[in-house]
């Protein structure tokens, strides 16, 4: 098969519709979405990861060490081939010769010469392995050591699109007549930067016994299929449809402008219950919002009950971001109550500690405090502000209980603070003031600890989302900073501790505390109006 496009191993993770809109050429000059801050903060980290991982092995290495240098595409195409033909031990940063043939061209962090060829090493900057046992590992300085042996003490941890950028690597190198025919490893360095996790891309480890390779071969065969048709003026082989990727996309605003043109049921179901939808002959979000949810001909969805399928439908075409699923809302209140908010910076560490004490008086100061540490994570110095929150919050959970009150702490979406009230017990253990794991599995399972998200989704129909920043405003709660959120979070946060070498920046670390502070008096106002004769304002769907 020969084709007039050339694809990078990203295409296989990649939305089909987006393959189809970055290859038509018709899109060229269209404006894009500005791109996503922390999606540029992660590739600037991963980058600063691959460099720090690249020195070690270089000077572990010495002269068996090759570096493609920085250029045009073209002349690292040409480094690397040369570099292959003289049989360097170890390449770095190569720049695979095109495989025109197939419609592929990309590169890879490492390649490793065997006594058969050549196998790719991916570094990336997430976990790879988890403890356990079972994985194929080898130490950092032996990644030559292809292969590796049994990790007693570790298990891989599933990143199917490490799998499929190392099966474009061996693809392009086997086209190239450089892959080692005689095994199927290829290696990935992770987060912890000294072990390399060896993956068996020709073993069965995908649904229905499909290797790695096998699972790329097919989606690497329809990416260059939607590619083609675009590229050429062909019928559109990719249509849109509203997924988790495209809040992050930059063609979202491409997307989002047809969707809504027409009406299609993606807007307001997403993933899989629109293609069930579609494939029903429901296709917009009239159609959706004109059906009987107990009428047994309708397909099953996956994701939530028809009935609120059809609820939503009915409130996105109202333009409502609320409508109540019971006439009557509740949330459990306390004498006593906590709003509790961390910060985290990727999967550094928790930085920031959030509270906002309100209730019966039980002699500790009321309002907003901060738990935080301003040394650039990952530190030790987060095991001091970590251990000071969860000593404070222990104080005032007895000061509760000794006077006979109540005490509830709310947050807004515990997967966040659970991660890592467990993780910093787990990270810090034996510190001064540290709780165990179990005393924090306690807390979080008592009923002391309580999800404000899980009472918005179950009294709720949320048309445009359920995050805090979409449903507070609803109960009149307004961020004081007009850019408040997580992404740019990310970017204070930087530049409030100096990450990328300059003076920290003072003023952000003020913002950072304001926007934590608005975090969590959110969620307070969020409760009260929920607690509020308010509430009912909110259209029932049943009326709708």
């Amino acid at each position: 098969m020969t084709t007039t496009v050339l694809l990078d191993a990203g295409v296989v993770s990649r939305c089909r519709r987006r393959v189809h809109l970055e290859h038509d050429p018709g899109m060229r000059d269209v404006e894009r979405g500005a791109p996503d801050p922390t999606a540029e903060l992660r590739k600037a980290d991963a980058a600063a990861h691959r460099r720090a991982v690249a020195d070690r092995l270089s000077a572990h290495f010495g002269a068996d060490w090759t570096e493609v240098p920085p250029g045009r595409g073209g002349e690292r195409e040409a480094a690397t081939a040369a570099a292959l033909a003289e049989g360097r031990p170890l390449i770095w940063g190569a720049q695979l010769p095109r495989d025109t043939e197939h419609g592929r061209r990309g590169a890879i962090d490492l390649l490793v010469r065997t006594r058969g060829g050549y196998v790719p090493v991916l570094v990336v900057r997430h976990k790879v392995h988890d403890p356990g046992q079972g994985a194929r590992t080898s130490p950092l300085f032996g990644v030559t050591d292809v292969g590796g042996a049994n990790d007693p003490v570790r298990k891989v941890r599933p990143q199917p699109r490490d799998q499929l950028r190392l099966a474009h690597t061996r693809a392009l190198l086997r086209a190239a007549g450089h892959a080692d025919e005689r095994t199927g490893h290829a290696g990935v360095i992770g987060l912890d930067g000294d072990t390399v996790v060896w993956h068996d891309l020709t073993a069965p480890t995908w649904p229905g016994s499909r290797t790695a390779l096998a699972e790329y071969e097919t989606r690497f065969a329809d990416r260059v299929a939607v590619a083609q048709a675009a590229a050429t003026g062909g019928e559109p082989l990719a249509r849109p449809s509203r997924i988790v990727e495209c809040k992050s996309c930059p063609w979202w605003p491409v997307c989002d402008a047809q969707l809504v043109a027409e009406r299609d049921v993606s807007l307001v179901v997403r993933g899989e219950d629109a293609a069930l939808l579609r494939a029903a002959g429901v296709e917009t979000v009239d159609a959706l919002a004109g059906i009987d949810p107990e009428d047994r001909d309708n397909p099953p969805l996956v994701g939530m009950p028809l009935s609120d399928a059809v609820g939503l439908a009915k409130a996105w075409l109202a333009d409502l971001t609320l409508v109540r699923r019971h006439r009557e809302v509740s949330v459990p209140r306390a004498d006593v109550e906590l709003d509790v908010d961390m910060e985290s910076f990727g999967d550094a560490g928790a930085y920031l500690w959030g509270t906002l004490l309100s209730g019966a008086d039980i002699g500790v100061e009321q309002g907003y405090r901060a738990f935080v540490s301003w040394d650039p994570l990952p530190t030790d110095d987060e095991a001091r502000s970590f251990a000071e929150f969860w000593s404070w919050l222990v104080e005032v959970r007895a000061a509760a209980a000794e006077r006979g009150l109540t005490f509830r702490a709310y947050c807004y979406n515990e997967l966040a603070e659970n991660r890592w009230l467990l993780a910093s017990a787990r990270r810090f253990t034996g510190r001064p003031g540290i709780p165990t794991k179990r005393q924090v599995q306690q807390f979080i399972a008592s009923d002391e600890w309580f999800d404000l998200f899980g009472s918005v989704r179950d009294h709720f129909l949320c048309s445009h989302g359920k995050g805090l920043k979409t449903i507070a405003p609803v109960a009149g709660f307004q961020w004081r900073d007009p850019e408040a959120g997580g992404e740019n979070s990310m970017r204070w946060y930087r530049d409030a501790v100096g990450l990328d070498g300059g003076e920290p920046d003072l003023p952000q670390r003020v913002r950072l505390l304001e926007y934590n502070e608005d975090d969590v008096r959110a969620t307070a106002v969020l409760r009260a109006w929920m607690s509020s004769d308010a509430v009912g304002e909110i259209p029932f769907v049943g009326d709708i």
